[in-house]
């Protein structure tokens, strides 16, 4: 292990990323055939912000270990790739590494996750149902499965693997995804009153998980209220009349099942169109506001204070990060930037991008939250909100509630864009999405679904926009009536505004 290996990983573990980059660069410049620096230098360039990069060095350095036959490294090379969202990438290495050990447990266990993503449900259930011939009831492995028969519309069998795993007493977090799962299939199979049992049952699991408990529930209600006391439309119209060298981008938001993931399949469809799917660009904007305007004060504070240089610089910021992930794909196209909860920074997003454009998702907020409810999402300061049934109503009405104030104040243009109407009438509807984007109608639109397979899409909703628009989705809280009017009172004024009385 060279020197300039220990100072990469010692800066690393530090969280100085930049640093260690620096150090891993010349460790492999040092010596080539480093394959673990090389892997540390990928992790490092995706870490400051130069996905592209970063991962290509990882798809290398997969490669090498392979060939060197050193599994387990090669594992731990496809989980960063997963972690950077290069499951493309992933797939090859995995398929690869699987092919040459297909007795190796761990290798088939990550050739079923990344195919899974992947929308390639039938490659994916061939590799899960190896490895769990080596690993005979693991609960794990039984409920992911079961997730995949479900995926494929096996009801029965995802039913029946479920129900084994609960009756044997599995650990929380094994429990907890299984009732969620069986959830699903119950809905699937029209048992709704099972259904919503296995949600409430989830609950409370999940609220001693300790992925969600070291999460601040305090966090995004701290934002919004601060964002509701400082960003007024002269705040975010103060930059509207000057012409600014980096273009804005069109920032496609709502709230968590309203139909974004929808939305964006349809609008990739075009050409002329890219869309970064959940990427938080807006993030590197944020570390460079408060790196311009250091020390204690809320976003709307620190904006106040810049002039226009400073907001071309953020602008800046945003295009870096944007072309460090996806970098010559963007040339010439349209960036829309899908993410969901970008709605709580739309006041960010006003006054940094006042030539830009905003679609909001739009759908029956009884609707919405049975559907959050019911999926499984990754631990973040939002979903830990979703994780019981008021939580999860609650969580809509701050967020909707936040929609509602600002919204007659944003100075950008704005297309809401209803869930139900696209499901009624999808050329009416998208066509005038794209004539607000202004770009024609793509003839291939309604075919969106086909692009699914083989992309990775980060959302639950990656099995759903893989197939035809459907609608069994509209009204679905009518299943759930009982349930509903448990929290009817905090979602009456949302269904009120926006016309689903």
């Amino acid at each position: 292990m060279s020197e300039f290996f220990r100072s990469g990983l010692a800066a690393a573990h530090a969280r100085r990323p930049a640093e260690a980059l620096a150090w891993f660069e010349r460790a492999v410049a040092a010596d080539p055939a480093d394959t673990q620096a090389r892997a540390w230098l990928g992790q490092s360039l995706c870490a400051v912000g130069r996905r592209l990069e970063g991962v290509e060095a990882l798809r290398r350095a997969g490669e090498d270990l392979l060939e060197h036959g050193d599994l387990e490294k090669v594992c731990t090379i496809i989980g960063q790739l997963h972690g950077w969202g290069d499951f493309p990438g992933a797939l090859v290495l995995a398929r690869s590494a699987a092919a040459r050990a297909p007795e190796n447990l761990q290798l088939q266990h990550l050739l079923a996750i990344t195919c899974g993503q992947l929308n390639l449900t039938d490659e994916a259930l061939a590799a899960v149902e190896t490895a769990e011939a080596m690993a005979p009831g693991a609960p794990m492995l039984q409920v992911f499965r079961a997730s995949l028969e479900a995926d494929a519309k096996r009801f029965e069998s995802a039913r029946s693997r479920l129900e084994d795993v609960l009756a044997h007493s599995p650990a929380p977090r094994e429990a907890h995804r299984a009732h969620k799962e069986l959830a699903r299939v119950l809905d699937a199979l029209g048992d709704y009153a099972g259904a919503f049992a296995h949600l409430d049952a989830a609950a409370p699991l999940a609220q001693g998980l300790p992925e969600f408990q070291r999460l601040d529930l305090r966090f995004i209600p701290a934002m919004v209220a601060a964002n509701r006391q400082g960003f007024t439309s002269q705040l975010m119209g103060r930059w509207r009349a000057h012409a600014f060298e980096d273009p804005a981008p069109v920032f496609l938001l709502g709230f968590f099942r309203s139909g974004t993931t929808l939305a964006q399949q349809v609008l990739a469809v075009h050409p002329d169109v890219f869309v970064a799917d959940e990427a938080g660009l807006l993030e590197d904007v944020k570390r460079e506001l408060h790196a311009l305007v250091p020390g204690m004060g809320n976003v709307h504070n620190k904006l106040d204070r810049l002039d226009a240089a400073g907001v071309a610089q953020l602008r800046s910021a945003y295009w870096r990060a944007a072309r460090g992930r996806y970098g010559e794909a963007l040339e010439g196209r349209t960036l829309v930037d899908k993410f969901t909860l970008n709605t709580v920074d739309l006041g960010l997003i006003n006054t940094i991008f006042p030539d830009g454009k905003v679609v909001f998702a739009q759908r029956d907020p009884r609707d919405v939250c049975i559907s959050c409810y019911m999926q499984l999402m990754p631990p973040s300061s939002a979903t830990r909100h979703l994780q019981d049934w008021e939580g999860t109503a609650q969580f809509y009405a701050l967020v909707m509630d936040w929609w509602l104030f600002i919204r007659p104040r944003l100075t950008i243009p704005v297309f809401e864009l209803r869930y139900e109407a696209g499901v009624a009438d999808f050329e009416g509807t998208f066509r005038a999405a794209f004539e607000f984007l202004g770009l024609d109608w793509p003839e291939d639109a309604e075919t969106f679904y086909r692009n699914a397979r083989g992309r990775f899409i980060a959302s639950p909703s990656r099995n759903q926009v893989s197939q035809p628009i459907y609608g069994s989705s509209v009204a679905r809280w009518r299943r759930y009536e009982a349930q509903v009017e448990r929290v009817a009172d905090r979602l009456a004024p949302f269904v009120q505004a926006f016309g689903y009385a």
